[in-house]
This record gives structure tokens, C-alpha cells and sequence, in this order.
């Protein structure tokens, strides 16, 4: 058992939209450093459970607290504040400006800066340093005065990762960082934005549907369905499971 005081503790936690439970009693904690990635069937409550702990959604009824303090009716912007940064599903950047200008936004905001600081970026030597430094994680650092539009899908899926991690959290939620990109290039992808993870120590809950990816990068896997916690463990303690492959893996880990 740990005896760590968790980062994260989430405590019989629900959230229902109906008659549909979404999230329906899942209890998990995170400890400092811990790469975990959360599988399950489309409608399993992947997304919701992350949107819970994001504050994008608020719970019907349950506990999350973040290093001892419980933020379970804190907005979003707040639990950023604190430390919990996420990337959605989908691409979520300004198109019309350049990729360091976006990431600059980031680290603006994070710092307080007035966005109007845009006007005049040269003048703001140490936000650009920061922006190429965390370019150079990822990789990007050779299409900083690109377009989005103007880099790949999985270029953008990269900037959408690092906006967040300028926001210099604590604990980072992505919600399936490799979708819509090429299976040759989801490996890619996510290598750089694991790398980047491990190299700045912080946690992170990662909802990926690739087992391949999953199995070849996790610390801790948590398999949900159902709105509830199938399995919650080591890579090969989860794959070993008959539930688990039986309603997730279709045999394929058998």
C-alpha cells in the first residue's frame, strides 16, 4: 500500500445525465509522478470522469481533493490555478496566429500578462525563451513561426499539449492526445508528449483507446465500463484480468 500523501484522491464519485450513469461510485487516487492511462469502451464515463476532476463538470455527489484540499465545486479555472491542467479531444488552439504565439498565450496567462502583450512579443524575451524551451520537449521548435494549419494533425495535436503544460501543472488530464492521426504516426506522438510528461516530473492521466500505445507506455492502467472501475493496477496485473479482456481487449492481450 502507499503510505505517499496522494496528489489527487477521488472519492466515491458520481455524476449521472438521466437515467445514464456516467461516473457512478469510482474512487482512485494519483501519487506524484505516476503516468496512468484510463481505458475503457466508448461510454464506459472516460471523458466524464476527466471532465469531473478538470472541473469542466461538476459532481452529483463524491469527494475530489487535490494535494489534501477538497475542490470538488471548483470551477475550472480555479483547479487550474492549483495545479490541474487538461487538453481536449479535439484541437483546441487559435488558427490565425503562429504556433510560439499560441503557446505564448499560455505562459501570458499563466504569468498574468495582458494578451495585448502579442503586439509586441519581441519585448518579452523571457516568454519567448520559455515558449522555445518547451518547443524543444516536443519537438516543435522548427515550425514556431508556422500556422497551425501550416504543421500536421499530429504537430497541432503536440501544440495543444504543450499550451497546457505551459500552464505548468501539477497534474495533466489529455483526453485521447492520438486521435485522428495515423497509426504510423500515433507512436511518434505519443513518445514525444510522454517524454515531455517525464521530463517536467508531472503526473498525468492519460484516456487512450490504442492498446498498443497503452501497453507500451504505461506506469498504471485504470480500465473503466460501465461508469465503474474495472481494474486499476500495473500494466500486466490489468492485462492478465478475464473481465478486462473479455468487455475491453476482445482477446487481443489474452
Amino acid at each position: 500500500m502507499n503510505t505517499e500523501t496522494p496528489l489527487l484522491e477521488v472519492s466515491n464519485l458520481r455524476k449521472y445525465f438521466g437515467g445514464v450513469r456516467a461516473v457512478d461510485g469510482v474512487s482512485f487516487r494519483v501519487y506524484e509522478g505516476e503516468l496512468i492511462f484510463l481505458i475503457g469502451p466508448n461510454g464506459a464515463g472516460k471523458t466524464t470522469l476527466v471532465n469531473l476532476v478538470s472541473g469542466y463538470l461538476k459532481p452529483d455527489s463524491g469527494l475530489i481533493a487535490f494535494n489534501g484540499r477538497d475542490i470538488s465545486r471548483l470551477d475550472m479555472a480555479s483547479r487550474v490555478k492549483l495545479g490541474i491542467a487538461r487538453s481536449f479531444q479535439f484541437v483546441n488552439v487559435s488558427w490565425s496566429i503562429s504556433l510560439l504565439e499560441n503557446i505564448a498565450i499560455a505562459i501570458a496567462s499563466r504569468r498574468g500578462i495582458n494578451l495585448s502583450m502579442l503586439r509586441s512579443l519581441e519585448s518579452h524575451t523571457d516568454v519567448i525563451e520559455e515558449a522555445i524551451q518547451l518547443a524543444k520537449l516536443v519537438g516543435l521548435e522548427k515550425n514556431l513561426d508556422k500556422l497551425p494549419l501550416e504543421v500536421s494533425h499530429g504537430d497541432r495535436k503536440i501544440l495543444d499539449v504543450v499550451m497546457t503544460l505551459a500552464l505548468k501543472p501539477k497534474l495533466l488530464l489529455l483526453d485521447e492526445p492520438t486521435s485522428g492521426v495515423s497509426t504510423r504516426d500515433k507512436f511518434d506522438i505519443i513518445d514525444r508528449i510522454v517524454s515531455a510528461i517525464k521530463a517536467t516530473g508531472i503526473s498525468s492521466i492519460i484516456v487512450e483507446h490504442d492498446m498498443d500505445i497503452v501497453f507500451s507506455y504505461a506506469n498504471r492502467i485504470i480500465a473503466m465500463h460501465s461508469g465503474r472501475i474495472l481494474a486499476d493496477g500495473p500494466p500486466e496485473d490489468v492485462r492478465s484480468r478475464e473481465d478486462v479482456r473479455a468487455v475491453l481487449l476482445g482477446g487481443l492481450y489474452a
